[in-house]
């Protein structure tokens, strides 16, 4: 099987003479490759076969992003964290674009951030907002969507690296063939699915996702969920969706 470079990070400071501060750069210590199926869960490694090369040459980009003194962000364990968990588990798909490129947010899940993130992403308290509104759920105290991960909500961003500091600065590097295969599999697998589709960017998909029930607004982002998003009521109206084709609804909460 390929060996893929997006297991831990080898040990080692960062060169002081490109930041004193590592973090400021994501991850900067080259990453060993490591087979496919150590990094994601068994089905996964199955459904992305046909992407490896791309997957590959995704880690070729990084070590070169690393050899240059750029880094990328999540860490290198997080690249693939949206994976680690079974596909057969999958019963709820949310895309977002690209992750957080403030060093020490992204984690590897669309739209979550690191436990101890405050304040979180304007996008992310707009969830929160909307969240609390809709299910009338507890306000959040982290971040960290883990929880809802843990349920079977797969929160996949279209590309899975960023360049601290440069939003969208990975995009057209090979993740979206990567997703695109992912999103398939889903479809191929079917359901229950719902697919939950904020901002144009996610709603590209909606041919990709032929059948599958979408849940649609704008983007939760500061400039453009009043225009749509809040007040759309995207957990009850997944849950409604889950129940109708004979699946539990999700606990939105997060304690």
């Amino acid at each position: 099987m390929t060996r893929v470079s997006f297991s831990t990070p080898a040990r080692g400071p960062a060169p002081a003479a490109l930041h004193p501060d590592p973090r400021a750069l994501g991850t900067l210590a080259p990453v060993n490759p490591a087979p496919l199926d150590q990094l994601v869960a068994p089905d996964w490694a199955q459904a992305l076969a046909p992407v490896e090369p791309q997957l590959r040459a995704a880690g070729d980009f990084l070590r070169a992003e690393v050899a240059a003194g750029r880094g990328y962000l999540p860490d290198g364990p997080s690249v693939l964290r949206a994976f680690q968990r079974p596909l057969a588990d999958v019963r709820v798909l949310v895309v977002g674009q690209d992750p957080y490129p403030t060093p020490g947010h992204a984690m590897g899940l669309s739209f979550s951030v690191q436990p101890d993130v405050r304040p979180v992403p304007r996008s992310l308290a707009n969830i929160f907002t909307e969240l609390v509104a809709d299910v009338g759920a507890a306000p959040p105290t982290s971040g960290d969507l883990t929880p809802w991960a843990d349920q079977g909500v797969m929160l996949l961003n279209r590309v899975l690296t960023v360049r601290p500091g440069a939003p969208a600065s990975h995009r057209g590097k090979g993740w979206e063939a990567v997703t695109d295969r992912a999103i398939e599999a889903l479809v191929e697998r079917g359901g229950p699915l719902v697919a939950v589709l904020w901002g144009r960017d996610a709603q590209s998909l909606r041919g990709a996702l032929g059948s599958v029930p979408r849940v649609e607004s704008v983007h939760p982002s500061p400039l453009s969920a009043h225009r749509g998003f809040l007040g759309s009521r995207p957990f009850s109206t997944v849950n409604a969706l889950l129940v109708e084709q004979g699946a539990e609804p999700v606990d939105w909460s997060l304690h």
